[in-house]
């Protein structure tokens, strides 16, 4: 009984409660005491105090893209070097997906060959599937192709795939190197653990915005933000998975007499590979989300036609392309998961055999290709899918809109006027009215409760950081709004998990809605949203929550998942009804995972939120936004890091409130 005691989350203390008390007090009547002493300094912070830092970064771009020399060449050398090494070939592969191939410039260009057919491209990822699984996976990867071409989405889906198959290898060997080097070097892993908690909390539009002003606008440009954006989950998932490779294999591999080099290449990659496969799907799924926005400084293909469809509020035509992100996402996914589960068959070929019977697959991928290039000048259907058989769904997706919105509208705005009445609004007035000197102290004060000193040192200077820029104000509104939607979705996840954890049916359900709300690129959602609830705080918060909940749900139900049988059994045997059970034990044992979920959804609500500037929010997200329409380096870097510090702190506060949770309960020392 006395673990069981220790397991239960105690109820706020007296600390808690006057610290919320004052919180309460002062975000209620700053306004009153700005009022009375006639002192602004209370409720925004001095001009004349602020840091020039916006300013400074600016030149400091405006110098090393002008000015910058490094002996024999300058900065701008190097840019347009690194631009020619990627150019090079993303034009390759998009001459071969979908341009076709050329020679000479201009009006003096000459055809030498076309691009693959879509008939070739559907065979290819078919063959492929069917290589690392089976002929299910093989089935659904063709099917998702195939409806790229009759769904009229072919085109664009090609310069996707470009941009793909482009940035994926970049970012997996980029970040595979930097791992090994993490690894290997451990001062190197100190060093750059807060480079990647940067990389991964700096909303995605703050990339952007230096990246344009150094690289321009175009897809050269799109793809180095995307390889940015999608290489640290790389990097750790390498650190990981070779610290994880047992004692025994390296302890093998030095007794055969391997050196350093082999040791690495030949023996750890090739054990780690499962795990290394997992840290590839990442990057493939960052990249698919990140094309969208990258199509915002000249990416192209279907996130160009998801934007331009947003910002004309065409919904059929918004739905169709981001439908087709979905379906080219599910079908990278599970080959990328194949690939990562995938065991080598120890299969003996006959050396009697043909090549053509002992590669069945290349062969017919070769036959295939070959016929339809020939076959391609005379029958244009075999190169191009017929545009008269295209099928659109744009008509459709129109109507169902309309339809919602004429004969739900008053439904809608209903729960949408409850919302703002009584949630958003209170919890935007309580944040907005915190004056930033008691914000300083009161994150302060938290980090010392929670983590010590040093949490404390680390939360105060971060928050006295984000003041001294200028930013306090749109900050309380970018945490006001990730509040709200973190806490829509927890109420929303953690029962789902709950369910999930104790129901297998559920648990199927479930979990296959959460793998498409994961699988879907974050645009996608401000789609419908706009069109049900047009633009502000509150589609704001739905398109949040949509995109934050899933790990809510995952580690809540992990979390009932792991909770200890014998613990189950003893509360069974005292007499404990399921409901007992589930309040008094397994919640109390999975409450350090839920903390954890919580954190991980507080992540994905911070970089979501950047992205709902498009819908009218007036936070951190749209300052970021604004840079990036002005090509304003300095303002966006300065407020992407004010939205990478409010990540941190609550990173941080989460993670050691996690820590303390399980040493409360005996889980760790």
């Amino acid at each position: 009984m006395s673990r069981l005691r220790r397991m239960m989350p105690g109820r706020a203390g007296a600390f808690w409660i006057a610290l919320f008390g004052i919180t309460w007090l002062l975000s209620r009547y700053s306004w009153d005491l700005y009022k009375v002493f006639d002192a602004r300094w209370i409720i925004k912070y001095p001009a004349a105090y602020q840091l020039p830092v916006e300013s400074r970064i600016s030149a400091f771009m405006q110098w090393l893209v002008e000015e910058a020399h490094f002996g024999l060449f300058s900065f701008r050398d190097l840019t347009r070097f690194i631009a020619s090494v990627i150019e090079l070939p993303y034009d390759f592969a998009r001459n071969m997906l979908i341009d076709g191939f050329s020679a000479g410039l201009g009006n003096q260009a000459v055809d030498i060959g076309p691009s693959l057919s879509w008939i070739a491209i559907v065979v290819m990822v078919t063959a492929l599937g069917h290589y690392v699984r089976d002929w299910k996976l093989a089935a659904l990867v063709g099917g998702c192709f195939a409806y790229l071409a009759v769904f009229g989405q072919w085109d664009s889906a090609m310069v996707t795939l470009a941009s793909v198959l482009i940035a994926v290898p970049i970012g997996s060997v980029g970040g595979l190197l930097l791992g090994v080097l993490a690894f290997r070097v451990p001062a190197f892993e100190a060093v750059i653990r807060p480079v990647l908690d940067l990389m991964q909390t700096v909303p995605v539009f703050a990339y952007l915005v230096p990246i344009l002003f150094l690289f321009g606008f175009g897809p050269v440009a799109a793809l180095v933000a995307t390889i940015i954006y999608a290489m640290p989950p790389m990097v750790r998932v390498t650190i990981i998975a070779l610290k994880g490779v047992p004692g025994e294999i390296r302890d093998v591999g030095v007794m055969v007499g391997c050196t350093r080099r082999q040791l690495m290449w030949k023996v750890l990659i090739p054990t780690a590979m499962p795990t290394l496969m997992v840290g590839v799907n990442q990057v493939i799924m960052l990249t698919l989300n990140m094309v969208i926005i990258a199509s915002m400084i000249g990416a192209g293909g279907l996130g160009f036609d998801v934007l331009s469809a947003l910002r004309r509020l065409d919904i059929g035509g918004g739905i169709e392309a981001g439908v087709a992100i979905v379906v080219m996402a599910i079908a990278l996914d599970r080959l990328s998961q194949a690939f990562a589960t995938r065991v080598a068959e120890d299969r003996t070929v006959d050396p009697d055999l043909n090549i053509v019977q002992r590669h069945p697959w290349s062969a017919t991928v070769l036959i295939v290709t070959v016929v339809t290039f020939l076959m391609s000048t005379r029958l244009p259907g075999v190169q191009s899918f017929p545009e008269a058989a295209t099928i659109s769904t744009g008509t459709f997706w129109s109507d169902l809109m309309g339809y919602i919105n004429v004969h739900f509208f008053d439904a809608f705005e209903a729960v949408k006027t409850a919302f703002l009445n009584y949630l958003l609004l209170p919890i935007k007035r309580f944040f907005t009215g915190i004056p930033w000197a008691w914000g300083i102290v009161l994150v302060t004060l938290i980090g010392w409760r929670v983590g010590g000193i040093g949490l404390a040192v680390l939360g105060g200077v971060l928050t006295a950081l984000i003041v001294a820029v200028g930013l306090w104000d749109k900050a309380m509104i970018t945490v006001y709004l990730c509040g709200t939607a973190v806490l829509v979705a927890t109420v929303i996840g953690v029962p789902m998990g709950i369910l999930a954890g104790q129901n297998d049916t559920a648990n199927r359900v479930i979990g296959s809605l959460i793998d498409t709300l994961q699988t879907l690129p974050s645009f996608v959602y401000l789609i419908p949203v706009v069109m049900l609830f047009r633009v502000g705080d509150f589609s704001a918060m739905i398109a949040v929550v949509l995109y934050a909940m899933a790990p809510a749900v995952r580690y809540a139900a992990h979390g009932i998942r792991s909770v200890d049988p014998q613990l189950i059994e003893a509360g069974m045997v005292s007499g404990c009804t399921p409901r007992q059970l589930l309040w008094r034990i397994r919640l109390p044992m999975a409450f350090p995972e839920l903390l954890l979920g919580l954190n991980q959804t507080i992540m994905l609500a911070l970089s979501m939120l950047v992205i709902t500037a498009l819908v009218g929010t007036r936070d951190l997200g749209q300052e970021v936004y604004i840079a990036l329409t002005k090509a304003n380096s300095g303002q966006g870097i300065v407020a992407g890091l004010a939205v990478a510090f409010i990540a941190i702190i609550a990173d941080r506060i989460l993670t050691a409130a996690t820590r303390n949770a399980r040493r409360n309960m005996g889980l760790e020392a």
